[in-house]
């Protein structure tokens, strides 16, 4: 299968962070009670930090498609790589209110067989968060995010049909010494049927080992709740024929309309990284994750996530 020298590169980088310091101890206390707080890596689009804060969120994700993926008319032949590009940012009004960019960049696709070779722009996506909890002295924090996904993007890269959506999602964080447990529950509504109507779930659970290595474990659930109905959108892939023959959703960052989702409605990945804390404000990750239900009723057989967090 195709290697991405992007990645690589990237993950060459931020392994060497992880020897960078011989010694492992455990961090201070946090002044603020959340300034030990990392966000999540996977499901980027949804899965947020619960704290309202000023950053800039560049993400690399190489996604593997799998060989073969499920359809009414039998297994089709796919293979290959989805490249993203995308840059996130947050702009904090007070300390519980700020305003999120969730989903935007650039999509690069080169299957090996059935799909068309093709890049463009994804959606943009954009909304507000507030902290309905926020108690530094016992390091909790929930808030609530509405966000609306904007058909901008290129079709050819199963993006820009529909009339949009709105996702809704909440977050909740606690920290208990070097621990990290965080959350997130959500659902997308499409503002039409030419796309299905989803709820997601995702878990966090990371160690702070050392300022240089934090690792973590993430675990995602993303469930049908309506099937859409998107037949004939995205005609550059197979004349428009995705969604018509496809029993099976696209996850976090592709919402094809599949009108037989409900046949494999369900689709749960794990995620395995860490994180490191290069200064107080830039933390930078990389994340390895994979598909726990059949990788045939899924866009994936293996995802790696690259990123960088910068507070200020």
């Amino acid at each position: 299968m195709k290697q991405s020298i992007t990645s690589l590169g990237a993950f060459g980088l931020l392994g060497s962070f992880v020897f960078a310091g011989s010694e492992i101890a455990a961090p201070a206390p946090a002044a603020d009670g959340f300034a030990q707080a990392r966000r999540p890596i996977s499901n980027p689009t949804l899965f947020d930090l619960a704290l309202p804060t000023t950053n800039l969120h560049p993400i690399f994700v190489y996604h593997s498609l799998p060989d073969h993926v499920s359809s009414t008319l039998g297994d089709l032949p796919v293979g290959g790589d989805v490249e993203v590009y995308a840059l996130q940012f947050e702009f904090a009004l007070n300390e519980r209110l700020s305003i999120v960019a969730s989903k935007d960049g650039y999509v690069d696709m080169n299957p090996d067989n059935t799909l068309s070779e093709e890049s463009g722009f994804a959606n943009l996506g954009a909304g507000l968060k507030y902290a309905f909890i926020l108690d530094p002295v016992a390091q909790t924090a929930l808030s609530g995010t509405m966000s609306f996904e904007l058909p901008t993007g290129n079709s050819d890269v199963f993006q820009g049909e529909g009339d949009g959506a709105v996702n809704l999602m909440v977050s909740g964080l606690k920290l208990v010494d070097n621990w990290q447990f965080a959350g997130g529950l959500g659902f997308q509504i499409p503002f039409s049927d030419e796309q299905s109507t989803e709820g997601c779930l995702s878990a966090h659970v990371s160690y702070e080992l050392c300022k240089y290595f934090i690792p973590l474990v993430e675990v995602n659930w993303f469930h049908v709740l309506d099937s859409g109905n998107g037949t004939g959108n995205y005609p550059s892939q197979v004349g428009g024929a995705v969604p018509a023959v496809l029993t099976f959703e696209g996850g976090d960052f592709f919402n094809l309309g599949a009108s037989h989702s409900d046949e494999n409605s369900d689709f749960v990945s794990a995620a395995f990284g860490f994180r490191s804390r290069l200064s107080d404000s830039v933390d930078v990750g990389a994340a390895y994750e994979i598909p726990l239900t059949n990788e045939d009723d899924s866009l994936m057989e293996s995802r790696v996530t690259v990123d960088l967090v910068w507070q200020f």
